[in-house]
């Protein structure tokens, strides 16, 4: 017992082995590297979609999708037309060779500016000197002038997309048509016959369209349809009576009191007849 009692005690030591280095190392880091990478990769695509036009965003996909050298523009998939479509603005990597719009931006438009051609720029070039000149003779800049003093102050003309409108309203003084019909009065003859000369020395379409004012009390019929589309039609008679061919006459159309020239819609300023020398190539 006394040999036992003068053992030395028995020491026991567990040391602990930590796999992969604790946190020193491990293969969360590989995972954590994909996923900044994959983060960084986003933010780069983000910033590149919205700093870049259209026509760089198609290099870049171009870059990452190569075609064959011998093809001038981005294609390939299936499907009926092989992935092709006919208008370009309709893909990133425009394929088409082809154009929605008669004129496409810069930045949407196809290969080679196939919207517009040479020839289809000259002329719209020519039609504008053209409405120009027109716009001058009925103004009276230079000298060229085809209307008389009585009949310039019934005239307003502007230049828009559509075309050259030239537009005949009434004064206080000087009704185009007696009250509530669409009888012409002396003075829309001459307008007619004025506005058939100067259109006379071009071969666009024209449109003609009334309008007039208000009614200053709410009628049991309203009268404001019927009235502006017949006296439309009142002056489409008497500028072909004057001498213009009548299949250039594209459209009469009526517009009511819908869209009154001034603020106030009973003022006589809204009584007033247009004639549209259209443009020959319109979007």
């Amino acid at each position: 017992m006394g040999a036992v009692k003068n053992a030395a005690p028995v020491i026991i030591k567990r040391k602990k082995v930590v796999v992969g280095g604790g946190h020193h190392g491990g293969a969360w880091k590989v995972a954590y590297a994909d996923f900044v990478t994959a983060m960084m990769a986003f933010f780069l695509l983000m910033w590149l979609l919205n700093a870049t036009t259209e026509k760089q965003r198609k290099g870049i996909a171009d870059y990452f999708n190569p075609t064959i050298p011998i093809n001038r523009i981005s294609g390939g998939g299936e499907g009926a037309f092989g992935g092709d479509s006919v208008f370009s603005e309709e893909e990133i990597a425009q394929n088409g060779t082809g154009a929605s719009g008669f004129k496409p931006t810069e930045e949407r438009q196809a290969v080679g500016r196939t919207g517009t051609t040479v020839q289809d720029e000259r002329a719209a070039e020519a039609e504008a000197r053209d409405m120009a000149r027109m716009e001058s003779m009925l103004k009276g800049f230079g000298g060229e002038s085809m209307v008389t003093e009585n009949l310039a102050r019934h005239i307003v003309t502007r230049l828009t997309d559509e075309g050259l409108i030239v537009e005949f309203f009434d004064l206080e003084d000087a009704p185009l048509f007696a009250e509530g019909t669409a009888d012409p009065m002396p003075v829309t003859r001459e307008l007619a016959g004025m506005i058939s000369r100067v259109f006379g020395l071009v071969d666009n379409e024209v449109a003609a369209q009334g309008h007039i004012s208000a009614p200053p009390e709410v009628l049991r019929k309203d009268p404001s349809w019927d009235l502006s589309t017949a006296r439309a039609q009142a002056l489409r008679i008497l500028i072909e009576e004057a001498g213009f061919e009548p299949r250039r006459v594209q459209r009469v159309t009526g517009f009511a009191d819908r869209i009154p020239a001034v603020r106030n819609p009973m003022a006589v300023r809204n009584n007033r007849v247009e004639v549209i020398l259209l443009r020959s190539n319109r979007v």
